[in-house]
């Protein structure tokens, strides 16, 4: 059996995490056509590449399907509950970052904290009789954060795309949303809340916890971790 690694498929993401490896003395490479999600790992024996989308990386990471993947921090935490226990940090690679924030119209001049926030949310179903929506992918890390702040009052709803403009279009009153400039939150008159980090996400080498390693893949592993450099 080989060891297997997952990395983005496409984009920047694939480009980087392909140099970050090469500068390290493993090639990473596609095989085939770029339509095919095939490839190739030259520098270590035994280890396979696995060409997937971002999102998929953490499920099938924490299934055991690829023992390594490369995705943003961030879907990990939203993407798989008590991920800790099923997942392992390796190294933070210093690329792909971007801020996970609350964001609320500009013109709430006196909304700039999240104890501003739960006041306007209490205020706001009282003068709807509905509680205040907040647009956003991330469910998980947004609910949790909330909470462990104490704001109450509020509804999260789905949105997939163009977040920013859910306050524009009226369904949303605020945001949770990935930034990296804050130039899409400008155009759209959005602020981000002085205490509205909710996570800072970076892309991230992971191991999976699943058991069932042979000998080879244990081998590998050791192979790439001493090629990496990773402090295990």
């Amino acid at each position: 059996m080989t060891l297997k690694l997952g990395v983005p498929s496409k984009g920047r993401l694939m480009e980087k995490t392909f140099d970050w490896f090469a500068a390290r003395n493993v090639q990473l490479r596609r095989t085939g056509s770029d339509r095919e999600y095939a490839g190739a790992v030259d520098g270590v024996d035994g280890v396979e590449l696995v060409l997937l989308s971002a999102g998929e990386i953490p499920h099938e990471l924490a299934a055991g399907r690829i023992q390594l993947g490369v995705t943003g921090s961030d879907l990990v935490r939203e993407k798989i509950a008590d991920w800790d226990s099923r997942l392992r940090v390796l190294e933070p690679m210093g690329f792909g970052h971007a801020d996970l924030i609350i964001a609320v119209p500009k013109c709430w001049v006196d909304v700039d904290t999240l104890d501003d926030l739960d006041a306007a949310a209490a205020a706001f179903r009282r003068a709807h009789g509905f509680r205040l929506r907040i647009a956003t992918k991330y469910h998980r890390l947004v609910r949790d954060f909330l909470r462990e702040a104490g704001v109450a009052d509020y509804q999260l709803v789905d949105s997939q795309g163009a977040t920013e403009g859910t306050v524009k279009n009226l369904t949303a009153e605020a945001i949770a949303d990935i930034t990296s400039t804050g130039e899409t939150l400008r155009a759209n008159h959005l602020k981000i809340l002085f205490d509205g980090l909710v996570h800072q996400s970076q892309a991230t080498l992971f191991r999976s916890r699943r058991e069932g390693w042979c000998d080879g893949m244990r081998a590998s592993f050791d192979a790439l971790a001493d090629r990496l450099q990773l402090d295990l």
